[in-house]
């Protein structure tokens, strides 16, 4: 008798734990998750947002690598293989220019979804990403393309993305009132990444790094000049990038160098940084 009611007590127990891990857990739900490869970090932050678990994400470019010379290995070329979409920043960024085409050879069935369909794009800048009100135009055109291949869970996509675009909304007031006081409106960078964040909250970027190339002594005399005229003590440096002729400027102005990441992981907490800094610069 102990016996037989040993065996029902076990088959009661892995009817259990088999219905929650097909109805409980997130894994399961999923099926392994919509396999989406994006170009870079901030991207993958959007799909995040907007497909939660549904989506298992491959972001092509690694965080502190230059988004416009890095090559992908073998084992991330094995991922998009296998992706049902590949999320584009569609902006002119140099490893999209040098790589998509030979992505889409290796995965045709894939979906492109173009990011930057319908942002207003400046000549020779694909930073698309640093403004929040292009951040939102991204993230909606990566929710359109994921409806088309998981039509089954729009109404959950959507309410995704309504709560996100929300998230963007009050990134964007965040900033402007960060900067509202600021007399000052220009500031110094390495590499001139955030051309359409200064468009935005009517700002000037001053870059060292020009047309790609690394400045010249000339270029960076011209530097130091500029930065003397606009009262600028701080040279914003990127981690994707060198940091030599950015500190002979900021040691050449008494000022020093401070730290913009132009592709955070964490997008809402990364720009809120940058409006940080350029603020703290711009008094």
């Amino acid at each position: 008798m102990k016996l037989g009611y040993l065996v029902v007590a076990v088959v009661i127990v892995s009817a259990l734990a088999f219905l929650y891990y097909t109805y409980a857990s997130p894994r399961a739900s999923v099926g392994g998750g919509i396999v989406v490869a994006v170009s870079i970090a901030p991207q993958a932050d959007f799909v995040k947002h907007v497909a939660g678990d549904r989506a298992e994400v491959v972001v092509m470019v690694p965080p502190n690598a230059d988004p416009h010379t890095y090559e992908p290995t073998p084992s991330q070329l094995e991922k998009v293989s296998k992706a049902k979409i590949y999320f584009m920043v569609g902006s002119g960024l140099g490893f999209e220019r040098a790589w998509m085409d030979k992505l889409v050879d290796l995965n045709p069935n894939m979906l492109l979804v173009n990011g930057s369909e319908g942002i207003s794009l400046m000549d020779g800048d694909p930073h698309v990403w640093l403004s929040p009100k292009n951040a939102k135009v991204m993230v909606l055109n990566f929710y359109k393309g994921l409806v088309k291949v998981d039509p089954a869970h729009k109404g959950e996509y959507k309410e995704n993305l309504d709560r996100y675009l929300e998230e963007l909304d009050s990134l964007d007031a965040y900033i402007r009132d960060r900067l509202s006081g600021c007399e000052e409106r220009a500031f110094l960078v390495y590499h001139p990444a955030f051309g359409y964040f200064a468009r935005d909250y009517n700002l000037t970027q001053l870059s060292v790094e020009r047309e790609g190339k690394p400045p010249s002594p000339a270029t960076i005399e011209s530097c130091i000049e500029l930065a003397k005229e606009h009262h600028i003590s701080y040279v914003f440096v990127e981690p994707q990038f060198p940091t030599e002729q950015a500190k002979v400027i900021a040691e050449e102005i008494g000022g020093r160098i401070e730290w913009l990441d132009p592709m955070p992981e964490d997008y809402v907490s990364g720009m809120k940084l940058v409006a940080d800094r350029v603020a703290e610069e711009l008094g």
